[in-house]
Protein backbone atom coordinates (compact mmCIF):
# COMPACT_ATOMS: atom_id res chain seq x y z
CA UNK A 1 0.00 0.00 0.00
CA UNK A 2 1.23 3.43 -0.35
CA UNK A 3 1.72 6.37 1.55
CA UNK A 4 1.94 9.94 0.83
CA UNK A 5 3.18 12.86 3.12
CA UNK A 6 0.83 15.71 3.33
CA UNK A 7 2.20 18.71 4.37
CA UNK A 8 0.04 21.30 5.51
CA UNK A 9 0.20 24.87 6.49
CA UNK A 10 -2.19 27.86 7.71
CA UNK A 11 -2.66 30.40 5.57
CA UNK A 12 -5.25 33.14 7.15
CA UNK A 13 -7.99 31.17 7.61
CA UNK A 14 -7.46 28.00 5.29
CA UNK A 15 -5.28 25.19 5.37
CA UNK A 16 -3.28 24.56 2.28
CA UNK A 17 -2.73 21.05 1.47
CA UNK A 18 0.45 19.92 -0.12
CA UNK A 19 1.02 16.57 -1.65
CA UNK A 20 4.88 16.85 -3.06
CA UNK A 21 4.80 13.24 -4.56
CA UNK A 22 2.71 14.34 -7.08
CA UNK A 23 3.07 17.65 -7.34
CA UNK A 24 -0.85 18.55 -5.18
CA UNK A 25 -1.90 21.31 -3.37
CA UNK A 26 -5.63 22.09 -2.07
CA UNK A 27 -7.17 23.75 0.07
CA UNK A 28 -9.06 23.40 3.57
CA UNK A 29 -11.23 24.81 6.30
CA UNK A 30 -9.88 22.37 8.75
CA UNK A 31 -7.29 20.10 9.53
CA UNK A 32 -9.79 17.21 9.00
CA UNK A 33 -11.33 18.59 6.16
CA UNK A 34 -7.76 18.32 5.37
CA UNK A 35 -7.32 14.99 5.78
CA UNK A 36 -10.50 14.52 3.52
CA UNK A 37 -9.53 16.71 0.61
CA UNK A 38 -5.86 15.23 0.55
CA UNK A 39 -7.01 11.61 0.07
CA UNK A 40 -9.39 12.94 -2.17
CA UNK A 41 -6.65 15.05 -4.17
CA UNK A 42 -4.60 11.79 -4.50
CA UNK A 43 -7.64 9.60 -5.59
CA UNK A 44 -8.88 11.75 -8.63
CA UNK A 45 -5.44 12.90 -9.73
CA UNK A 46 -3.91 8.73 -9.85
CA UNK A 47 -7.86 7.33 -10.61
CA UNK A 48 -7.21 4.86 -7.46
CA UNK A 49 -9.87 4.08 -4.66
CA UNK A 50 -9.71 5.80 -1.65
CA UNK A 51 -9.07 3.34 0.21
CA UNK A 52 -5.42 1.79 -1.61
CA UNK A 53 -3.08 4.36 0.21
CA UNK A 54 -2.42 6.04 3.26
CA UNK A 55 -1.51 9.53 4.18
CA UNK A 56 1.00 10.63 6.76
CA UNK A 57 -0.33 14.46 7.42
CA UNK A 58 2.77 16.69 8.66
CA UNK A 59 2.09 20.45 9.73
CA UNK A 60 5.69 22.12 9.11
CA UNK A 61 4.49 25.80 9.87
CA UNK A 62 1.47 27.36 11.49
CA UNK A 63 1.87 31.08 11.47
CA UNK A 64 5.16 32.15 12.89
CA UNK A 65 5.61 28.02 14.74
CA UNK A 66 8.29 25.80 12.65
CA UNK A 67 8.41 22.39 12.73
CA UNK A 68 5.06 21.72 14.68
CA UNK A 69 4.78 17.80 14.00
CA UNK A 70 7.82 17.38 15.02
CA UNK A 71 7.31 19.16 18.63
CA UNK A 72 3.69 17.47 18.72
CA UNK A 73 6.28 14.26 18.53
CA UNK A 74 8.63 14.99 20.81
CA UNK A 75 5.89 15.62 23.20
CA UNK A 76 4.21 12.44 22.75
CA UNK A 77 7.42 11.11 23.69
CA UNK A 78 7.51 13.11 26.40
CA UNK A 79 4.38 12.34 27.71
CA UNK A 80 5.36 8.02 27.71
CA UNK A 81 8.26 8.73 29.56
CA UNK A 82 6.32 10.69 31.80
CA UNK A 83 3.96 7.86 32.11
CA UNK A 84 6.50 5.39 32.51
CA UNK A 85 8.39 7.28 35.68
CA UNK A 86 4.93 7.93 37.29
CA UNK A 87 4.31 3.60 36.85
CA UNK A 88 7.63 3.54 38.42
CA UNK A 89 7.55 5.78 41.24
CA UNK A 90 4.01 4.33 42.04
CA UNK A 91 5.74 0.75 42.28
CA UNK A 92 8.44 1.88 44.15
CA UNK A 93 6.05 3.63 46.87
CA UNK A 94 4.10 0.39 47.07
CA UNK A 95 6.99 -1.82 47.51
CA UNK A 96 8.18 0.90 50.28
CA UNK A 97 4.66 1.00 52.17
CA UNK A 98 4.20 -2.73 52.33
CA UNK A 99 7.96 -2.55 53.64
CA UNK A 100 7.38 -0.24 56.40
CA UNK A 101 3.90 -1.89 57.01
CA UNK A 102 5.90 -5.20 57.49
CA UNK A 103 8.14 -3.63 60.22
CA UNK A 104 4.68 -2.66 62.01
CA UNK A 105 4.77 0.95 61.26
CA UNK A 106 1.13 2.33 61.28
CA UNK A 107 -0.68 3.50 58.09
CA UNK A 108 -1.09 6.84 60.20
CA UNK A 109 3.03 7.17 60.07
CA UNK A 110 3.15 5.75 56.73
CA UNK A 111 1.05 8.39 55.65
CA UNK A 112 2.96 11.05 56.70
CA UNK A 113 5.97 9.70 55.61
CA UNK A 114 4.35 9.82 52.03
CA UNK A 115 2.39 13.12 52.80
CA UNK A 116 -0.90 10.98 52.09
CA UNK A 117 -3.74 10.43 53.94
CA UNK A 118 -3.88 6.83 56.02
CA UNK A 119 -6.67 5.79 53.63
CA UNK A 120 -4.14 6.44 50.76
CA UNK A 121 -1.26 4.64 52.60
CA UNK A 122 -3.93 1.33 53.20
CA UNK A 123 -4.32 1.39 49.61
CA UNK A 124 -0.76 1.30 48.92
CA UNK A 125 -0.11 -1.13 51.54
CA UNK A 126 -3.15 -3.42 50.03
CA UNK A 127 -2.36 -2.84 46.31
Amino acid sequence: MNNYKVTISREGKWWMVAIPEIDGLTQARTINEAHKMAKEYIAVTLDVPLDSFDIHVQAERIGTIEHVTQILEDIKIERAEAEKMEREANERARDLAKALAAQDITLRDIGELFEVSHQRAHQLVKS
